[in-house]
């Protein structure tokens, strides 16, 4: 006895249902571990960015070291440079005002500086005009004063003028004045 008209199916645990929502299962998992992936993939490349940004620092600050170092340096030798400008300077304008004071009767030959003194060679017509003239500036500025006379070919003399500044007297009043 048949009761129905269509012929019986087989009938299966897997119904379209059950095949929508495992395939919707299978997207979401699928989905999931490619997410993870992605993820895991990121961390990988942070990490590497991080050393690498890590390793970077470290240099800039080992060349911001050096180039401390150097301006360092080159200030350091700029003082010194302006230091020795200024000496030569000064001594520029001693030497040229120590030969303002020799007057036009008094020729010098040959004058050596000295780290404390000045040594002076030349011809006076006679010892008065060399002492009123010369050796009178010469005692006011130098502590210790000698002087030889020579007679020289033509009646005039050959003098040696040797001059001579204390240091330690000259470190004594700079002490003194700052005080």
């Amino acid at each position: 006895m048949k009761y129905s008209y269509i012929r019986p199916r087989k009938k299966s645990v897997f119904t379209p249902e059950i095949h929508l929502l495992s395939v919707f299962f299978g997207i979401t998992i699928g989905m999931l571990v490619f997410t993870y992936t992605f993820l895991l993939f990121k961390d990988y490349m942070f990490k590497k960015e991080k050393q690498e940004v890590l390793h970077a620092k470290t240099f800039t600050i080992k060349e911001i070291k050096n180039i401390e170092d150097s301006i360092s340096f080159i200030r350091n030798e700029s003082a010194l440079s302006q230091s020795i400008y200024t000496k030569n300077t000064v001594l520029k304008d001693s030497i040229v005002n120590m030969f303002d004071l020799v007057p036009q009767r008094i020729t010098l030959s040959e004058a050596n500086l000295l780290e404390n003194g000045l040594i002076l060679y030349g011809i006076t017509p006679n010892k008065d005009v060399y002492n009123f003239m010369l050796q009178a500036p010469l005692r006011s500025i130098f502590h210790r004063t000698y002087s030889s006379f020579y007679p020289a070919q033509n009646g005039w003399l050959r003098f040696v003028s040797t001059n001579y500044v204390d240091i330690k007297e000259e470190t004594k009043e700079e002490e003194k004045d700052e005080y």
